[in-house]
């Protein structure tokens, strides 16, 4: 399927804004309600999970993500109203963009070597 072969990142100066392990980082932490419980579901370390959310907050001209310490009652982390919104347009802006490009790809595709 073509998501497999074509990634599009969203830069800002240096830093990857938005990104398919993003966005799949942003719906982990919708379902979830956490950064550490997101980053289990996806293998990878809080720190890392962490990281990637400060980039995507610094990036934006408003929060994606909010959390809360842990503590006796629990932390958390959610989506802000903005972080829906910049998710949804960028799954949407994928889901044209593979419309767009549908029959190139496929072309270009059939004419590569398998990997060994």
């Amino acid at each position: 399927m073509a998501n497999e072969h074509l990634k599009i990142r969203i830069t800002n100066g240096n830093a990857i804004a938005m990104g398919p392990g993003k966005a799949d980082l942003l719906e982990a932490i919708d379902a979830c309600g956490s950064i550490s419980s997101a980053a289990r579901q996806m293998q990878m370390s809080y720190r890392r999970a962490w990281e990637l959310v400060d980039v995507m907050n610094k990036c934006f001209n408003q929060p994606v993500v909010t959390s809360s310490p842990g503590g006796q009652h629990g932390g958390g982390a959610q989506l802000t109203e903005f972080g829906h919104f910049i998710l949804k347009s960028y799954r949407d802006l994928i889901a044209k963009a593979h419309l767009a490009i549908e029959l190139e790809l496929n072309q270009i595709l059939s004419n590569l070597n398998q990997p060994e």
